[in-house]
């Protein structure tokens, strides 16, 4: 095991190669090597962005790819969930247009639960992906809230938004195109990237996923890694990302189970999944957070404990040492 005690992604400075594809005749992806994905859906009369990027600087990128293919105005950002890398650059969207910040009613409550807390620690871990920080105005705080379903039409493009259940966070919302079977995930679903599951519900996520499953969708744009158009590959995606989050809370709860402790189950854990995930992009920095998070819920914890910058290094050291 390395003995590193500053955080793994804090040696992670290579920019990534942006790709903007269109998935479907309204629908584009924003992608950036297993960097956070940013969806896109182009209507009649009016733009949406679906996940802002982590600063108004850098959703400015995504503006411009946008204007590559349109010139309507960005009336909407859409939330899949709160974390502030996927959040914070909303208002990078102002100048283009942007009149409406969609979430559900669950993350809105963990935005003002934990909200501070997560933008520092999360700036914190992962500094190449807060870049030009400073143009943060602050939280980003929803305006048209959600309880469970809503259905939003630019013009004739209709999008479905369901809080769908528990996995990545308490707060998961999907968009569903319908007419072109295209989802949206956030970070539900992964493909070749590892799940960060430092505020999940373990055991709730399977059965969230199957329920994206059964949409059974043409395209999916994942949370990190590459848009995903057929069947065969949105298949291969979900399925990837319930083996990982079922096999890391199996492991961990058999663990704790045991009477080890964390350090322990650490190791432990993994052992096991290095060899079948230790490719899949951020693995070593997402790892301890997503044990220790399993390790709470295997202990009972329901509701995940709030991140903060001070507990984030009490951790990795911890377990890094």
């Amino acid at each position: 095991m390395s003995t590193v005690k500053t955080f793994a992604s804090q040696a992670d400075l290579e920019e990534k190669k942006i790709t903007f594809a269109r998935i479907s005749e309204h629908a584009y992806a924003y992608t950036a090597e297993g960097d956070p994905n940013t969806g896109v859906v182009v209507g009649d009369d009016s733009v949406m962005v679906l996940d802002a990027q982590a600063t108004p600087v850098m959703a400015q990128d995504v503006v411009r790819r946008i204007r590559e293919v349109t010139s309507k105005p960005i009336e909407w950002v859409v939330l899949s969930h709160y974390h502030a890398v996927r959040v914070l650059g909303a208002e990078g969207y102002r100048p283009a247009g942007l009149r409406n910040i969609v979430a559900s009613r669950a993350t809105l409550d963990l935005i003002k639960e934990r909200g501070e807390a997560d933008m520092a620690s999360e700036i914190g871990r992962f500094p190449r992906l807060f870049r030009a920080v400073e143009s943060v105005p602050g939280l980003t705080w929803p305006t048209v809230i959600f309880e469970k379903e809503l259905t939003i039409r630019l013009g004739k493009v209709e999008i479905r938004f369901n809080q769908i259940g528990r996995g990545h966070t308490a707060g998961d919302t999907i968009a569903w195109l319908p007419d072109e079977g295209v989802v949206f995930s956030g970070d539900l679903v992964e493909y070749g990237a590892t799940p960060y599951a430092g505020d999940a519900h373990f055991r709730d996520w399977p059965a969230t996923l199957d329920r994206v499953a059964a949409l059974d969708p043409q395209a999916l744009v994942p949370g990190r890694g590459d848009a995903l158009v057929g069947k065969a590959k949105v298949r291969e995606a979900i399925e990837g990302t319930r083996a990982f989050v079922s096999e890391l809370y199996a492991a961990a709860k058999a663990g704790a189970e045991a009477g080890h402790d964390l350090k322990r189950v650490y190791r432990d854990v993994h052992a096991a999944l290095k060899p079948k995930y230790g490719h899949w992009v951020i693995f070593d920095h997402c790892l301890p957070f997503d044990v220790t998070r399993a390790f709470d819920e295997a202990k009972g914890l329901d509701h995940p404990r709030i991140w903060t910058a001070e507990r984030d290094r009490e951790m990795w050291s911890a377990l890094e040492g």
